[in-house]
This record gives C-alpha cells, structure tokens and sequence, in this order.
C-alpha cells in the first residue's frame, strides 16, 4: 500500500509540496502535532476554500501560474489553482493527495462570465482526493464562503469522511449544480489536457482572457444578487 500511495505523496512540478509557501501555509494551518490526517484536512480544506479567493477570470496558459506556491502567493485562484493547492498542502503534511476533474452545469457564474464563454458547461472543474482511514475522499474547495453568500448558495462542507462536490441546491432548495462527465483522478496536472480543452470550448473567452481583459467575479455576483 505505501508504495502505491507514492505517487501521492511526492512533490511534482504544479503541486511543489516542498516550498517555501505551501510549507509555510500547510504548518500554519495544521500546528498541532498531535492532528490525525483527518482533522488535518478538513482544517486544509476550511483554509484554502476561505482564504484562497475563487476567480474564474484567472484563466491564462501558463504552467507557472497553476503551481500552487504561486496560488498561495496570489491569494486567488480558479477552481483547479485551488484544487492544486489543496493536494499540495495535503502532500507536505504527509496526506496521500491527488486531483480529480468533471464536466459540470450550473456552475456559479455571471452574466457576463456565461457571455465571455458561451455555453453554462464548465469544463474540468477541479477537485482534490485524500486518501483517508482507507478509502478516497473528494473535497472540492473552490467556492469560498462569501462567494457563495452572494450566490445564495450553501458553501460545501467537509468532514473528511463524505465526498464533499456537490452544490445540488441553492438556499431556496433548487436545482443547482450537476455533473456531467467524470475525467478521472491524476497525481499531477493534465495541464495540456485541461487547455486543450478550454481552447476548443471557450474561444472567444480564452482570447480576451489571454489578452489582458480582466473583471471583478465577486463585485459581478454582487451586483447580480441585489
């Protein structure tokens, strides 16, 4: 078993659980000693979920950007920066860690985000897998806990028991968020993968993005929720 959770376990070129930033972060947030792997991540998951701004327009091809020492640095992220994050932190604290993706609809969004991409399906929406009390366990920490006030949306928990993915309903008990396609699990980025992805389904999104166009997230779902 140990050696299959290896590739878990060691640092990779997008999840550098060696630095300097995720050390740092990971300590902080995981001080007592005495922590089971458990308790462990689900304080990691509280702490990048709230504490790492979810932005959807931080979409840029660059490998440098998704490494999770350059997220932590930033303080925001899209949905897969903070699932790399997450796996990183779980990594450093000694937590086997990998990634997962799925194709979902009903994603939070804007009026003007479904504008810039086209269609309301968001492709590889980014999770992190712990590998806890012998069984795998998803935490999706994208959506911090203000974002998700202003959407009228119940952030997710995690107990590090129950697969934590779903935002099925929003606060008035309707349908919200569905998955659409599993991608799989990996131990790293599909970094090429994801992008070749984007490039095909959000063109017009991806060029203005890519060019230097940028928007508040949270000040759109602001605005739109008065």
């Amino acid at each position: 078993m140990e050696n299959d959770m290896e590739p878990y376990l060691r640092p990779t070129a997008f999840i550098d659980s060696q630095c300097q930033e995720v050390t740092a972060f990971a300590e902080r947030v995981c001080s007592r000693p005495d922590a089971s792997h458990k308790e462990k991540a689900v304080s990691l998951y509280y702490a990048v979920r709230d504490e790492i701004r979810y932005d959807p327009y931080d979409l840029r091809y660059s490998p440098e950007a998704l490494k999770a020492s350059t997220v932590i640095k930033k303080g925001s992220g899209y949905c897969v920066a903070k699932a790399v994050v997450l796996a990183a932190v779980g990594r450093q604290q000694g937590i086997p860690s990998r990634l997962g993706f799925a194709d979902v609809r009903n994603h939070l969004s804007t009026a003007r985000l479904r504008q810039l991409m086209g269609t309301d399906v968001f492709l590889y929406h980014g999770y992190t897998e712990f590998f806890l009390e012998g069984k795998w366990v998803k935490a999706t920490p994208a959506f911090n806990l203000l974002l998700c006030q202003r959407f009228h949306v119940r952030p997710l928990e995690f107990n590090g028991e129950d697969d934590s993915i779903f935002h099925e309903c929003n606060m008035l008990g309707q349908q919200h968020m569905q998955y659409l396609r599993d991608h799989g699990s990996f131990a790293d980025l599909p970094f090429e993968e994801i992008f070749k992805a984007y490039r095909r389904t959000y063109p017009s999104m991806f060029e203005q993005l890519a060019g230097g166009d940028s928007a508040d997230f949270h000040q759109e779902a602001e605005k739109e929720s008065r």
